[in-house]
């Protein structure tokens, strides 16, 4: 489909998109747990009628605002490098993946800007229902421009909805339910958006236990702390209810991912799920022959548990999925990679030859290599494979950021019950140790969401799009210098703006909500 594209330009082009992607998801997630919980604030203010609820909704307002406007700017710059730097990408699959983001630009987008001026800006001009319909309409907003995003991003994990078009060399949508509905997209999208409350509920708690730990503002901080750790119990314990869907989900569609998060090399029945490991970095590629591990503890059955359900049943491992030759759900055998290849190849020989045919007008060739290309198509992607071992994502990037996720949602669960247990049965305004507790965990809710999109996305390397779309191929044809100098632009640009946005927040923060303390 294109010429030989420079290994550098794949790598430049992919660490810009990464570095973008990043620096994105540090302003989301605290932009969609600060909705839910000013939201709350103002409810328990429309409800009560105390003006100390207004105070506190207004003040948790103020820090979404500063953090929303930062998060639009690195969004849009995210959705333009689709067409910058991945234009083959854009081209091939456009129709499918441009419906959730069009409908994400068109209508929570709007939602947002529209809604957001009458938050801040209409407590004395409307009523005190239509305000409180505004903060929780700009939080659906937010809320609902993350499903969109979040079924293109899923779609590009499991395709679904779609149909090659030899004619137009493109992939296009046959089923907007299908993608829009895609359970793969349903549980990435629970998964991630109770992940961002988990984040909002930490960083309610932190700020809190900072005034009480500077003996200020002690009423609020309280209040908000209770506010914080019931919310934060909730979605922490639902962020691992949805985890274990989201990764049943991946075990069913991205087998290779799932091994390479459990750094699975030989497949077995009745799996355990590895708790705690040390990879051997003397391993280089699946089939030298050396230990994967240094040494592992595992958890009997877990890992069969969670991938099919079924504590007995089969999880292949790496060398099985290169290799083949296992049962498949569907009772069919699994291909290897190197027969998949072989496949691809004949899909994209039948594509070219198809083409041809049409142009010299030979209808009866056209419809034979039509029905080449859509038996070999499901293996489309595998022709541009090179070697066997590069649809093998970084095993050790994957595996142990998937441990770092799992090991801080098990602790975040326990910090919210500890914040719950000491705000009403101690005296939580003494507890110094847990003040600085609660400071140091608000950078670790943004680890734990770092690390989940690192699994969800280096693991599914080396596709753009699962099994359809190797990152090779999708790359823009531009030079390596123009990503570079845009690369280190953009270092600099959201550096300079994450700094701005935190030392803004600080200054907010250190000022204080507008309340006449109560002791």
């Amino acid at each position: 489909m294109i010429g030989i594209i420079d290994s550098s330009l794949i790598d430049w082009s992919r660490a810009q998109f990464a570095l973008t992607a990043i620096y994105h998801w540090v302003f989301v997630p605290l932009t969609l747990g600060l909705a839910v919980v000013m939201g709350i604030m103002e409810t328990l203010y429309y409800r009560s009628g105390d003006e100390f609820w207004q105070r506190t909704a207004k003040f948790w307002m103020k820090l979404f605002g500063i953090n929303f406007a930062v998060g639009v700017a690195t969004g849009l710059i995210l959705e333009f490098e689709f067409g910058t730097n991945w234009s083959n990408y854009s081209w091939f699959v456009g129709d499918i993946f441009g419906a959730p983001l069009a409908i994400e630009g068109i209508v929570a987008f709007f939602m947002e800007s529209t809604f957001v001026a009458v938050m801040f800006f209409g407590w004395k001009k409307v009523s005190k229902g239509f305000h409180l319909a505004s903060t929780w309409l700009t939080g659906a907003g937010a809320t609902i421009s993350a499903w969109w995003i979040l079924v293109a991003n899923s779609w590009m994990q499991h395709p679904v909805g779609m149909e090659f078009n030899p004619d137009t060399a493109r992939n296009e949508m046959i089923s907007f339910t299908e993608v829009a509905l895609s359970p793969f997209a349903v549980s990435k999208f629970f998964h991630t958006v109770l992940s961002a409350w988990t984040l909002g509920a930490i960083f309610v708690i932190g700020v809190s236990c900072w005034y009480l730990l500077k003996g200020r503002e002690k009423k609020f901080a309280l209040a908000s702390i209770k506010v914080g750790a019931i919310m934060g119990i909730f979605s922490a314990v639902m962020v691992a209810l949805t985890g274990d869907e989201s990764g049943h989900q991946v075990a069913q569609h991205q087998p290779m991912k799932l091994a390479a998060m459990e750094g699975l090399y030989q497949g077995e029945s009745g799996a355990g799920l590895t708790a705690i490991a040390l990879l051997n970095p003397a391993k280089q590629t699946p089939q030298d022959g050396v230990d994967p591990y240094l040494f592992e503890i595992k958890i009997p059955y877990m890992l069969s548990l969670l991938a099919d359900r079924d504590i007995n049943s089969f999880v292949p491992g790496i060398n099985d999925i290169l290799n083949g030759g296992y049962q498949l759900k569907d009772g069919t055998t699994a291909l290897s990679v190197e027969e998949k290849i072989a496949k691809g190849k004949v899909a994209i020989a039948a594509f070219a030859a198809y083409r041809q045919a049409r142009a010299d007008g030979d209808e009866a060739e056209a419809k034979v290599q039509a029905g080449l290309l859509r038996e070999n198509m499901p293996y489309f992607g595998y022709g541009h494979i090179k070697n066997v071992n590069d649809v093998v994502p970084p095993v050790a990037l994957t595996f142990y950021m998937f441990r770092i996720m799992v090991m801080l949602g098990g602790y975040f669960i326990v910090f919210f019950l500890v914040a719950l247990f000491l705000v009403y049965k101690k005296d939580i305004t003494k507890m110094k140790w847990f003040h600085w507790v609660a400071i140091f965990t608000i950078p670790l809710g943004y680890l734990a969401g770092q690390a989940g999109w690192a699994v969800a996305e280096v693991g599914r390397q080396p596709w753009v799009i699962q099994d359809m779309m190797p990152t090779n191929v999708a790359v823009s044809q531009v030079s390596v210098g123009s990503v570079q100098l845009t690369f280190f632009i953009f270092l600099a640009l959201f550096t300079v703006l994450l700094i701005a946005e935190i030392g803004i927040m600080l200054k907010a923060i250190k000022k204080g909500p507008e309340l006449k303390e109560v002791a």
